[in-house]
């Protein structure tokens, strides 16, 4: 098989549970760039959440953003899909009665309803801060601008997490998804990571069949289901699995050079 695209999950993936990437995966991502391999990045995290792994890889990387919303090709954006602002307020309204703040992605964008430990802990991470604002504001301005979020996401202990979700799961105008079983990501309807694979392959002229995936978590299930082949992390969530044409080592056992080793070789 001549792979024409890889496209890698972050977290849980391509990084460590310490949030670094293996050196042996970064020598496998560099040799297949080389081969000719695009590399996409379609991942949950914005844009200045992944300026980080782009400059550790110093390969040329498509980023597909906010759970694929928001991608970006040389820095440029080349796709980009939006939540109502109805949505958002309605979402807010619901999150609002569990005590948390809701996450707010917009672009290059973060804001938050407030600070709590989980958007503390977010901001050390990434080295980037979270606008604090309110929902009334931005649905003002965004009604102006007739455009609305990329993505909205709730930051909770896994109870409260499954809680939400459980309030939200049946909402006909959005759809979501676990990256985590902290985080539950709320995107368009219809817009996931596996969207965000079909367009990379229509904006660069690939066809399906030339593509692999590498995910271990909910959110990562629609790009294993329309990826050519389908790569599940040693420690990626059973369901996942089921899905999967290959199971890897884990994201601490450099699991994805193990794969691109296989799959380049074979």
């Amino acid at each position: 098989m001549k792979y024409k695209l890889f496209c890698v999950d972050l977290d849980g993936t391509l990084l460590t549970d310490q949030k670094e990437i293996d050196g042996k995966d970064i020598e496998a991502l560099r040799k297949a760039s080389k081969q000719g391999v695009k590399i996409a990045l379609i991942t949950g995290r914005m844009p200045a959440a992944t300026d980080r792994i782009v400059r550790n890889l110093a390969i040329p990387c498509i980023r597909a953003c906010n759970a694929g919303t928001y991608i970006l090709k040389d820095e440029r954006c080349i796709h980009t899909e939006y939540l109502s602002v109805e949505t958002m307020t309605e979402i807010y309204e619901r999150v609002r009665d569990f005590g948390i703040p809701l996450w707010i992605f917009r672009g290059r964008q973060w804001y938050v309803t407030s600070k709590d430990a989980f958007v503390y802990t977010e901001e050390g991470l990434i080295d980037h801060m979270a606008e604090e604002t309110s929902v009334e504001a931005l649905a003002k301005k965004w009604r102006r601008e007739q455009t609305g979020p990329n993505k909205l996401l709730i930051g909770a202990e896994p109870l409260i997490v499954q809680n939400v979700y459980a309030v939200l799961r049946d909402r006909q105008d959005a759809d979501m998804a676990c990256s985590s079983e902290n985080y539950l990501e709320i995107f368009p309807k219809g817009m996931n990571k596996g969207k965000a694979l079909r367009v990379i392959c229509e904006k660069e002229d690939i066809q399906i069949q030339e593509t692999a995936a590498f995910g271990d978590q909910e959110l990562d299930i629609p790009m294993i289901e329309a990826a050519g082949t389908a790569i599940a992390m040693g420690n990626a969530i059973e369901e996942l699995k089921q899905k999967a044409d290959y199971i890897t080592k884990t994201n601490n056992e450099a699991g994805i050079a193990y794969a691109i080793e296989y799959f380049l070789n074979s």
